[in-house]
């Protein structure tokens, strides 16, 4: 695939021009502490992290998320870490985890709809 430009991320459609929402988006972004430095012309990388105390299997993905972090950075993107809703296997919910596997693909794909994100991990 092709290297994008600056301008082609989807992401530009947020944070680029001079319109207000731009500006909006822009200013929301330095309140975050965030410097246009930082992310700026990069692609905007989302982490889903469906990380929770209460779920076993998904109790490393914290740690995971920050390395995939360092991996973003390394590349030259911008990463934004998203919570998602952690699915507890069989143990804790019920009647089964199945029921809500739909709602949380429902609910990435939304995420990454409604967010400045260029790609996502």
């Amino acid at each position: 695939m092709a290297r994008k430009s600056p301008g082609q991320l989807r992401s530009a459609r947020w944070y680029g021009g001079d319109g207000l929402r731009s500006f909006s988006h822009r200013t929301r972004t330095r309140q975050l502490g965030i410097g246009a430095e930082e992310h700026l012309g990069k692609p905007v990388i989302g982490i889903i992290n469906t990380w929770s105390e209460i779920n076993p299997c998904h109790i490393h993905l914290r740690e995971r998320a920050e390395a995939v972090k360092r991996g973003v950075w390394q590349a030259g993107g911008y990463p934004v870490e998203l919570p998602a809703s952690a699915l507890c296997g069989e143990t804790f919910q019920k009647p089964t985890a199945m029921l809500y596997r739909n709602l949380l693909a429902m609910e990435v794909e939304e995420l990454l709809r409604s967010y400045p994100v260029d790609g996502a991990v």
